[in-house]
């Protein structure tokens, strides 16, 4: 496998770091037996534990919370339990998408559990001019496994290069025309009350150069630089 791109720390505090994590990092040990984890690098760069709060695919690239003490832990995942830490994604998903949506349909919470309700809204930033593809935000207002993911399948519009929910007649054409090898997937955004003051903190990822080339390549925009239409 080759080595993966460094992490980037995007915010750094005495109790949060976000950091910008790779495709094809895991978040931490407990999910396979990786021996570079973000759990790793991040408890590297800061020099002491820390604890995650959230998780992302390992497919997926973008901002990832770790707190540094047992209590700021203990209330961001509260927060996102309750539902209170807004997040914006990325996707590149296969067709022409509806301009915009609210996807009501409920999952499992984990493998082979039990349907639980789970809603994610989405709005076309672009169609692609080149290909038969959309770049989309999405923003889930619920936190199931593999949420965005079942649900952009659900509504017959797959993300590119998802191994798992997707085509692989469409992926081995993005790999082979436009050099996408990963999934198609970024989290761009979180916005959530900082666990000690309580003040808003928004921290913005950059898209990685594995993700924007190809969106570049295939017509569309690569920065971050629209707004999200989250209340």
């Amino acid at each position: 496998m080759p080595s993966l791109p460094p992490i980037e720390l995007l915010f750094v505090d005495d109790h949060v770091v976000v950091a910008n994590k790779p495709s094809g990092l895991l978040v931490h040990r407990g999910w396979d037996n990786d021996d570079d984890v973000a759990l790793f690098r991040v408890r590297d760069a800061i020099g002491q534990r820390v604890h995650p709060v959230h998780r992302l695919d390992r497919g997926t690239s973008g901002a990832l919370i770790f707190a540094r003490t047992a209590e700021a832990a203990a209330v961001l995942a509260r927060a996102f339990e309750e539902g209170r830490v807004r997040k914006s994604y990325l996707a590149l998903v296969r067709g022409i998408t509806p301009e915009s949506g609210r996807i009501d349909y409920a999952i499992p919470r984990a493998v082979d559990g039990p349907r639980v309700p789970a809603v994610t809204s989405f709005r076309r930033v672009a169609p692609s001019p080149i290909d038969r593809c959309s770049l989309v935000e999405a923003m889930p207002e619920t936190g199931r496994l593999h949420q965005i993911r079942r649900h952009l399948r659900h509504i017959h519009h797959p993300l590119v290069g998802d191994v798992k929910y997707g085509s692989g007649e469409i992926n081995r054409h993005y790999r082979a025309v436009y050099g996408l090898h990963r999934l198609a997937l970024h989290a761009r955004l979180l916005s959530f009350q900082h666990p000690a003051t309580g003040e808003p903190v928004t921290v913005t990822a950059p898209v990685p150069d594995d993700f924007g080339a190809a969106l570049t390549a295939l017509g569309l925009p690569r920065d971050t630089d629209f707004e999200t239409h989250v209340d």
